[in-house]
């Protein structure tokens, strides 16, 4: 196999080289012939997609999933297999990436396999799946997959590497609270979606423990409310942290059942990245000095511009008071020291709200919107072509959701504006942050925007997103029946009895700053 990007049998620099993204377009040139299932393994899949990752070089293929007990319909939809692949790619290089920025977004593009090897491979990957996932079954019928980065290793650089990459995957979720005047119901005001859905994930059994992660803390931009929500998801990391070392999962949720949630294990992987010289750090602050490392250290690449990695001197995206605390969160505001609040602009989490609230108008004011369209669609059923509904997602459509009015006109028109807002306001809500991170030998010479500095360690890094699909069109009534679901449960289950208290590693009150012992 060749990679346009894998750079081979070429003298490293001691200068570390910045790679643009033109460079990163994974253009997968494949030698068909040649290709082995035994250089690819398990990586990890989702509701709808199986990936797994080379053995050596920094590249993933995503196969499309079907029901295993649906074979025929197996057959029909592996021949829509590159158009519903094409989509993907389109919309995140026509859609997303304009909205969140070139840097952070890797569309990648599709490939035609051999349908020998794509069998072999699905056979090789079968007894390294979860339970939980073994109801569907890897597109084997079609050859198409889509070949992306490995965005759990370096993606901004390329350098002598001194030790096996480490990654932190944060699915932060949504990070303001609903402002539309369409809310009928006032606690979506007060507490935001993710703190409220707990308590029904929790009711129908799909964790057995409440998360206090509350989104809100995340998208503050204030430092203790970040390094607050943080070590909450470290306590119940869900399915929204993941930390991998090498490519493997050594700290998170595989499934709902299947989790690696040892702190103390987890320290012994990361002393190495953050305290390099062995015996200076040990005894029992061990874990709680490691752990904090890693916080200011993911905090850091949160905040930090694509461009730099400074955090001060930059305009900063701001959230209205009334829409900026969550009353679900367990963060005690009375701790809170006196400082800047707010994103920078262009840091990661700026962008992923920015994209998020695209949906202002809120699910209650989308559905009769919908409902405009499905009425039309069931009247002119020919344009639905000429509407996008489906795609294609060329450059024009940023364009229109950019540049949309905000009065409701009554048109269709309008109304279809806003339903793909919804749309790429909801991918933007389901995203993943990709922090990948490498220790920077001493020889190294990297740009400054490249590296954090930590107490004993240089690490170098790179911010990406991933799970940057198009959400389905049909979905919006089964959004609008959940969300109605969600505030339902919460209202009756808070009226009923107080959340009861979660062991928590950290006291709420304690000063969220890095603690440094001295050895």
């Amino acid at each position: 196999m060749v990679y346009s990007n894998y750079l081979s049998g070429k003298k490293k620099k001691k200068k570390t080289q910045h790679i643009k993204d033109q460079q990163f377009k994974t253009s997968c040139v494949m030698e068909v012939d040649k290709m082995d299932e035994n250089e690819w393994k398990y990586h990890g899949e989702g509701n709808k997609s199986l990936v797994v990752s080379h053995v050596e070089h920094s590249q993933v293929l995503r196969f499309l999933k079907y029901p295993a007990e649906e074979p025929g319909k197996s057959h029909k939809a592996a021949k829509e297999a590159f158009g519903h692949l094409q989509n993907i790619v389109d919309f995140s290089k026509n859609v997303m990436k304009p909205f969140l920025g070139e840097n952070y977004v890797h569309h990648g593009e599709v490939v035609h396999l051999p349908l020998d090897f794509v069998r072999q491979l699905s056979l090789k990957v079968e007894q390294e799946r979860p339970e939980s996932r073994c109801d569907k079954v890897m597109d084997i019928f079609s050859g198409y997959a889509l070949c992306l980065p490995n965005l759990t290793k370096l993606q901004t650089c390329h350098f002598s590497e001194s030790g096996p990459p480490l990654c932190i995957e944060i699915k932060p979720k949504c990070g303001f609270l609903p402002f539309s005047s369409h809310v009928t119901k006032d606690v979506k005001h007060r507490v935001c979606r993710f703190c409220m859905h707990q308590h029904l994930k929790l009711a129908n059994g799909k964790w057995k423990r409440m998360s206090r992660y509350c989104p809100l803390d995340l998208f503050s931009g204030n430092k203790q409310r970040m390094s607050f929500a943080l070590k909450n998801l470290l306590q119940e990391a869900q399915n929204n942290l993941k930390i991998f070392k090498n490519g493997e999962l050594i700290y998170g949720c595989k499934d709902d059942k299947d989790c690696l949630q040892d702190l103390n294990e987890l320290t012994q992987h990361l002393k190495p990245y953050f305290f390099p010289a062995n015996g200076l750090i040990h005894g029992p602050h061990c874990t709680r000095t490691v752990i904090n490392e890693l916080i200011n250290v993911i905090t850091t690449a949160l905040l930090s511009n694509s461009g730099t990695c400074r955090t001060g001197e930059i305009r900063k995206l701001h959230i209205s008071e009334g829409r900026a605390h969550c009353d679900a969160s367990h963060f005690h505001r009375d701790i809170l020291r006196k400082g800047h609040c707010g994103l920078p602009k262009d840091c990661v989490l700026s962008k992923i709200l920015q994209a998020q609230m695209l949906d202002n108008v809120d699910i209650e004011g989308l559905h009769p919107l919908y409902n405009r369209v499905e009425q039309y669609l069931g009247e002119f059923p020919k344009e639905r072509i000429k509407l996008q509904i489906d795609g294609p997602y060329n450059e024009n459509c940023f364009e229109k959701l950019r540049n949309s009015q905000s009065e409701d006109d009554g048109t269709v028109d309008y109304a279809v504006r806003k339903v793909q807002q919804y749309r790429v306001a909801m991918t933007a809500k389901d995203c993943s942050i990709m922090i990948a991170l490498s220790p920077c030998p001493d020889d190294e010479l990297p740009e400054p925007n490249l590296v954090i500095q930590t107490s004993k360690s240089r690490l170098i890094y790179s911010v990406s997103i991933l799970d940057l699909d198009p959400k389905p069109y049909e979905n919006i009534p089964h959004r609008y029946k959940l969300d109605g679901q969600i505030v339902n449960f919460y209202l009756k289950s808070t009226q009923v009895k107080q959340d009861p208290p979660t062991p928590n590693l950290f006291m709420d009150s304690e000063d969220c700053t890095l603690v440094l012992h001295s050895v």
